[in-house]
């Protein structure tokens, strides 16, 4: 199917649903009550998506926000609480039926917010061609949006265009745990639904890295839909535009601390729990983001560490038999390989069939940020305990 022939359906299918009122399909969890304090109804009912990437409070006051499809406004006008009267929204859409809602309701969410005037800008305009300045804007939202676009790597490319040095993304998304087959890529009416256009979370992951983000790590995963065995899930990702290396004191070596026993990075680097390995100063502005920092120890000179050392990090899976229940586990950042004490190799966004001893590993706090996990499992599972080998491997 034609890219033009697949935006003019996409669009044509949100039109209908916004002047009918129509509940899409996609999963959310905005908290109307909240919402309806200072949004009109007229936006609350239309409101598509599957997450809330402005109501994980990830908006900081003052910044300047753009949301990338951004339909009737609800997560501009979240966003524009956030950001206060100083701050600025951006909403992009290509619909002008969604467009006239939103800047209708613009001033009333102003009023209703004790603005002066209203600090939300909506634009027409695409996701893969937007009419928004070079390093501008600090935060990128998106909520369902980037699943529609047909060149969603063009897309990528757009948002790290736009995006301040230093800036980020937070978006949530419909991913797919393997390849959409042709069928449902050139089923129109799904593409609507948020399935014909759904990337793995694998290509997902490589196509924001290949943009220039970097950092990509799990905000938040809800399980969505399975058709014809292909799992569509929700995803909310943040990832960052990475500034110029400050000067200052260099950080000379990063020692990984665990819980796994080895990762790689985005740029391809390898470090071993306990062992300090030399990087650059760009490498220490990688490691030294939220998701990462936790994970390393950054230092001027070498540290070794080992399990006397408070700062070291194992989560050691049980000496006991397990059971194989139909989970696997989908490693979604912020590495593109880790591994476990238990001999497992997780690949981001690829699934990997764990048995019971390996969920438990999983569902710790070291684990748990940064993995999805699916059940493949048509029906209940009947199968018996596996005896594990006396190394402790039997997944």
């Amino acid at each position: 199917m034609p890219i033009d022939e697949i935006t003019q359906k996409v669009s044509d299918r949100y039109a209908r649903a916004a002047a009918a009122g129509e509940q899409m399909c996609c999963p959310t969890s905005y908290d109307f009550a909240d919402l309806k304090t200072f949004i009109p109804e007229e936006v609350l009912k239309i409101s598509y998506g599957c997450g809330t990437p402005a109501g994980l409070k990830t908006v900081r006051p003052g910044e300047t926000v753009l949301d990338i499809g951004s339909g009737g406004g609800i997560d501009c006008f979240e966003a524009s609480r956030l950001v206060g009267p100083t701050g600025r929204v951006i909403g992009l859409d290509m619909t002008d039926a969604m467009l006239e809602i939103a800047r209708r309701n613009a001033p009333i969410v102003a009023a209703n917010l004790g603005y002066a005037s209203s600090n939300v800008e909506f634009r027409k305009g695409m996701a893969d061609a937007m009419p928004v300045d070079d390093n501008t804007i600090d935060l990128i939202i998106s909520n369902c949006v980037i699943n529609l676009a047909p060149d969603k790597r063009r897309v990528f490319r757009e948002m790290f265009r736009v995006t301040k040095p230093g800036g980020r993304f937070t978006i949530s998304d419909i991913v797919s745990d393997q390849a959409v087959p042709q069928y449902l890529v050139h089923d129109a009416e799904k593409w609507g639904e948020c399935l014909s256009g759904a990337l793995t979370l694998a290509a997902y992951s490589v196509g924001m890295v290949e943009a220039g983000f970097l950092g990509i790590h799990l905000v938040k995963f809800s399980p969505w839909q399975v058709i014809d065995g292909i799992h569509f899930f929700s995803v909310t990702l943040t990832g960052y535009k990475l500034p110029p290396h400050p000067a200052g004191p260099a950080v000379r070596y990063a020692t990984l601390r665990g819980p796994f026993s080895l990762v790689v990075d985005e740029r391809g680097a390898s470090y071993q729990r306990g062992i300090p390995r030399p990087i650059g100063p760009d490498t220490a502005l990688l490691l030294s983001q939220p998701p990462l920092a936790p994970y390393f120890v950054l230092s001027h000179e070498p540290i070794v560490l080992d399990r006397a050392d408070a700062r070291w990090w194992a989560v050691l899976p049980s000496q006991a038999s397990c059971v194989w229940q139909g989970d696997f586990a989908l490693l979604a950042g912020p590495f593109l390989e880790a591994a476990d004490d238990d001999h497992h190799v997780y690949r981001r966004g690829e699934p990997l069939e764990v048995c019971s001893k390996t969920l438990k590993v999983l569902a710790t706090d070291g684990y748990a940020p940064h993995f999805a996990i699916i059940n493949r499992a048509g029906q209940r599972v009947n199968g018996g305990e596996v005896t594990c080998s006396p190394d402790g491997g039997c997944c």
